[in-house]
């Protein structure tokens, strides 16, 4: 997964990048198909913002949230959070639930 991180109004340092790391990993091991990430951190005032759009092969509209904290740290959390409960629901709706098993023949 290519993983773009950019920042406004705060510098992205090597630790938020790293913990932003960290924390995308958990949605590769829940799907596979995953091809992009970008995530932008902001502050607004007293608002830490973090937001990520993540790019699911195959499909035509990405998966998107954002999470707002007093801290960065916890809105990356909460960002991580929100990402991957959609990325199970998509991969659940994505997976083929039917059986291909016939049922036995009468011999």
């Amino acid at each position: 997964m290519q993983l773009d991180i950019s920042g406004q109004n705060v510098e992205v340092t090597q630790a938020l990048r790293a913990y932003v790391t960290e924390k995308l990993e958990r949605l590769q091991r829940h799907f596979d198909n995953l091809t992009s990430a970008h995530i932008v951190l902001r502050l607004e005032k007293v608002d830490h913002t973090a937001e990520g759009t993540i790019g699911v092969g195959g499909r035509t509209n990405p998966i998107h949230a954002q999470a707002v904290s007093e801290d960065m740290y916890a809105a990356i959390d909460k960002l991580a959070d929100k990402l991957d409960r959609q990325v199970r629901r998509h991969k659940g709706r994505v997976t083929d639930h039917h059986r291909n098993d016939r049922p036995a023949e009468a011999g």
